[in-house]
């Protein structure tokens, strides 16, 4: 067994329950969740969108909204003013190119405005069940800091761990590397003497059994 797959081993028994944080009914709502999610939590975002889905829960209605109107609505959540401008550009983008649809392939979302290849891997692997391998902070931290990835670009952290993955464990391996982000292995001070990867992980065997 690999490293990689030790590892996947290791924290899906230590978060059985690991899954999506943000709340959506529909690839749409997961869009506009993921693009607002940026440089935020999944917590606040929910927390926003909340009132928006349960007003304008589709298409046709999110299209109601002026890019003022929809900056109001999103003004808690980090670099609000981009992210409804990209919002509102996205949603006609939809609706003229698109025939109203989420398009099912990386392409075709990477096209939308606001959506890069983090975004639109999460709306593959979330919404359409479609392989994909989302880096974020986390996933790019945490696959870095315990050794079974090298590259220094979250791109490039996607495609090396697709290569040291089947593609059925990319999108829970995605999960399980956010949960550990998240609650174990934060950016600062991480709960090493209590992480359950600990014995296999370079940065404890480096930085801190050394200490």
């Amino acid at each position: 067994m690999t490293k990689t797959e030790k590892v996947y081993d290791l924290l899906k028994k230590a978060y059985p329950d690991a899954k999506c944080g943000l709340v959506f009914n529909t690839p749409l709502q997961l869009l506009i969740s993921t693009i607002l999610s940026a440089q935020a939590t999944d917590k606040s975002v929910n927390k926003v969108t909340e009132e928006l889905y349960m007003q304008y829960p589709d298409l046709d209605s999110l299209l109601t909204l002026s890019h003022e109107e929809i900056a109001q609505k999103i003004k808690q959540i980090g670099l609000y003013r981009t992210k409804s401008k990209n919002i509102y550009n996205m949603l006609r983008v939809l609706k003229n190119k698109y025939k109203g649809k989420v398009p099912k392939n990386m392409d075709d979302l990477m096209s939308l405005p606001g959506v890069g290849r983090k975004t639109a891997s999460v709306v593959l692997a979330e919404a359409f069940n479609i392989p994909a391998f989302p880096v974020d902070t986390h996933v790019f931290r945490i696959t870095r800091r315990i050794g079974i990835a090298k590259e220094n670009t979250a791109d490039k952290v996607s495609d090396e761990m697709m290569k040291k993955l089947p593609k059925y464990k990319w999108h829970l391996m995605h999960h399980l590397l956010i949960t550990h982000g998240r609650t174990t292995c934060t950016a600062k001070s991480p709960k090493c003497t209590i992480c359950n990867v600990n014995e296999i992980c370079t940065y404890y065997k480096k930085v801190v059994k050394e200490k």
